[in-house]
């Protein structure tokens, strides 16, 4: 097998041949860029394909019919072929990077070579010409793949200085890739972390998002703490190193976190699920109390937990439903069953954390589990709670308001009042439920519910 360095000539996948054959017979060149390359020479498989070409947007247009003007600005067309959608930027060379974020004015590069070097890792700067497949590496990249290693396309600050988003991105790579982040890149996220200030929130979550997505997202998380980006993006996170924790854990808060996050992605757990396991741990630092026998307690930890983790995910702008799912899942996760629990308590442990979070929450658990120790659970972990909720579900008893034989109207038609003291009464009555199926009976709900509201009144 040749390694990446020793490839000058990758094989091209017939319809990216088809369409290089109509760019080449409108006189036009055309590359494939970024990861595809990339991809193709570590050995992995790749059909996330962009191109780069001297044609213009209006030459692309030109050429196939039903382009999509995607990010016309950007020099960025989208191409319709064959069922496929695949975007094609002219050549760009950029201008200076005034704001850390957007180059100052985007202009037309003569060779790819020129387009190349504007880009942020070697690891991203190979190109392969189409159809054919010949490498063009100006700057190493083959090389660096081989070894592992992200490094920038030239001096480390100056890319860096374009753009405060590409610390992130070199940490986000070494997490997806399994890469080392080279020493001159790190020194410079190290001199100056705060480059990452001036770039949007909703850019840092897309990369944030990749990390957590990642097969090992500690890889990024730890290269972030190292070089100050953690206790400036996530200063909540950061918190947690060095606070202890004694009994069946054996790491620091953060470390378990990771830990915890790290199994919830090698599972292939729901991303949900996987930013649970990274901030279920977050109010530990403020719950920490000292008992006189030198014990560390985290009373509570889990409300104050799932408070932080709202305010983490609100300020990456993450989606409300999002939001309400992981901060549920970390307010619960201190779920603690015993086999004495009756069938009512199941019920109403079902009842608070719904049936559709069932899953997740036990997936967490184990990730919880696996953080404390370092080793995995074993695989009769909740198996008997697992056992008496699929008994209950089975036999179909209430767990809701809707489920309940009355509602509002009923009430209402009996004669009690609407309004907050109504609320009351079927929260109650549905308390009665859970503890009592039998109790679900219009003639009987009805009966508890004037007695109820009598002695309201």
């Amino acid at each position: 097998m040749r390694t990446a360095s020793k490839i000058n000539r990758i094989s091209v996948p017939p319809l990216l041949r088809e369409l290089a054959a109509v760019f080449n017979a409108h006189g036009k060149q055309v590359f494939l860029v970024g990861g595809a390359v990339r991809d193709t020479l570590r050995g992995a498989k790749s059909a996330d394909w962009d191109l780069a070409s001297d044609a213009l947007p209006a030459d692309v247009m030109r050429i196939f019919p039903g382009v999509i003007p995607t990010g016309i600005k950007h020099g960025t067309v989208t191409v319709r072929y064959k069922k496929h959608s695949i975007e094609v930027t002219a050549l760009r060379a950029d201008g200076g990077y005034t704001d850390g974020r957007h180059p100052d004015s985007v202009s037309c590069a003569s060779s790819i070579e020129e387009d190349l070097a504007r880009r942020d890792f070697t690891i991203n700067a190979v190109a392969a010409v189409l159809p054919e497949g010949r490498v063009i590496d100006p700057f190493g990249g083959r090389a660096d793949i081989e070894k592992k290693l992200i490094r920038c396309v030239g001096r480390a600050a100056d890319r860096l200085n374009e753009d405060g988003l590409r610390a992130l991105r070199a940490f986000r790579f070494a997490s997806q890739l399994g890469f080392d982040i080279d020493g001159e890149l790190l020194s410079a996220i190290k001199e100056r972390p705060a480059m990452v200030n001036p770039v949007s929130m909703e850019r840092v979550k897309a990369e944030f998002d990749k990390i957590v997505a990642s097969g090992k997202p500690s890889a990024a998380l730890l290269y972030m703490e190292r070089c100050g980006l953690l206790e400036l993006l996530m200063p909540e996170l950061f918190l947690c190193r060095g606070v202890e924790q004694k009994g069946r854990h054996r790491f620091d808060v953060l470390t378990h976190s990771l830990l915890a996050c790290d199994y919830a992605a090698g599972r292939g757990y729901r991303r949900t699920v996987r930013l649970a396991a990274l901030f279920h741990d977050l109010g530990k630092p403020a719950a920490a109390k000292r008992g006189d026998d030198g014990v560390w307690t985290f009373h509570n930890h889990e409300t104050l937990s799932a408070d932080i983790t709202r305010a983490i995910m609100t300020r990456l702008r993450y989606p409300n439903a999002e939001i309400d799912e992981t901060t549920h899942l970390v307010r619960e996760h201190m779920f603690n069953y015993t086999d004495d629990w009756s069938a009512g308590a199941v019920r109403r442990f079902l009842r608070r954390v719904g049936v559709e979070n069932i899953a997740p929450l036990f997936d967490l658990r184990r990730a919880d589990s696996f953080a404390s120790s370092g080793k995995e659970p074993p695989p009769e972990l909740l198996l008997d709670f697992r056992d008496r909720i699929a008994s209950v579900l089975e036999a179909g008893r209430a767990l809701s308001l809707k489920d309940l034989a009355v509602n509002g109207r009923d009430l209402l038609a009996a004669g009690i009042q609407g309004g907050k003291s109504m609320g009351l009464i079927l929260n109650s009555l549905l308390e009665a439920v859970l503890e009592d199926p039998e109790m679900n009976s219009r003639g009987k709900l009805l009966e508890m519910a004037k007695k109820l509201y009598d002695r309201a009144v």
